[in-house]
């Protein structure tokens, strides 16, 4: 396992960060390593972000010791998406087989979680949200079909998407977690706007389908002292509650956005106008 803990920031000193400095904060790099785990565990709500590939062999999940647990789930729920190839998940002898951009939530006391690819040619891509839980919930399977499905945007307005609210309160019962996939369309580029910020959660998303050769900007920092971080294929990126989330790609592409906080409520945002940006 590759872990890593990382700080909180105060919004007054990372408008002093460097280029640098941004991407070692707030970028996660490198998600996917073959028959490995990747884990970033961040003291923004004590939100952990990863990623599992397994190829030639089965991977379980593992705590860490900074969670002071007897196993990853003790005292958290995690919410997995798979953006490869077909996948097994085992949660305590029960087996769930993800597809394609299909979502998994584990509820908080499950003792043994295993990954595994059904065809090692063709591995799977388990992207995973975790954050502490305060009850035990079912675990439950969503597709596309079971989510919540907001159309936003327009072609006009480059921004035409459909955002896939899969673990949610309205679908999945949760403590606080929250997953869902926003896909662009053909000619789209802008998400999430107009921009905003919300005190209740903080944010993490994760890139992916982005074309090879192009490239996302992730706009990020407060709405009058606003940051970007280019990012790539398969990459994340973590956001402070203070801080807003939206980004333009050079092609259209798909992203996971993962929430954590006090306040279960989606539409709980505090907006900026486009025209107050700086």
């Amino acid at each position: 396992m590759n872990y890593e803990l990382r700080y909180a920031a105060h919004p007054s000193d990372a408008k002093q960060y460097d280029t640098t400095r941004l991407r070692k904060e707030f970028l996660i790099e490198t998600i996917f390593t073959p028959d490995d785990t990747n884990m970033v565990y961040s003291m923004y709500d004590r939100y952990i972000v990863g990623g599992i590939m397994p190829v030639s062999k089965s991977l379980k999940l593992e705590t860490v010791d900074d969670l002071k647990a007897d196993f990853f789930l003790q005292r958290r729920e995690l919410g997995i998406i798979n953006v490869g190839g077909y996948a097994k998940i085992k949660v305590d002898g029960t087996v769930f087989e993800l597809g394609y951009k299909e979502m998994l939530y584990i509820g908080r006391g499950k003792k043994e979680v295993i990954f595994e690819s059904v065809d090692a040619a063709k591995p799977a891509k388990l992207y995973f949200n975790s954050a502490p839980a305060h009850a035990e919930y079912p675990c439950k399977k969503v597709t596309k079909e079971n989510a919540d499905i907001l159309v936003l945007g327009s072609l006009e307005g480059s921004n035409h998407r459909q955002i896939n609210r899969m673990i949610i309160n309205s679908v999945v019962e949760t403590c606080q977690l929250q997953m869902g996939m926003t896909e662009l369309q053909p000619g789209s580029v802008w998400n999430t706007m107009p921009a905003h910020v919300h005190n209740r959660r903080m944010e993490a998303y994760f890139y992916f389908e982005v074309p090879e050769e192009h490239a996302v900007c992730h706009f990020m920092g407060q709405p009058d002292e606003t940051r970007h971080i280019w990012m790539h294929n398969e990459q994340a990126v973590l956001s402070p509650s203070w801080s807003i989330h939206s980004a333009a790609g050079t092609a259209n592409y798909t992203f996971i956005w993962g929430m954590a906080g006090e306040n279960l409520d989606y539409g709980d945002q505090d907006f900026s106008k486009n025209t107050e940006l700086k």
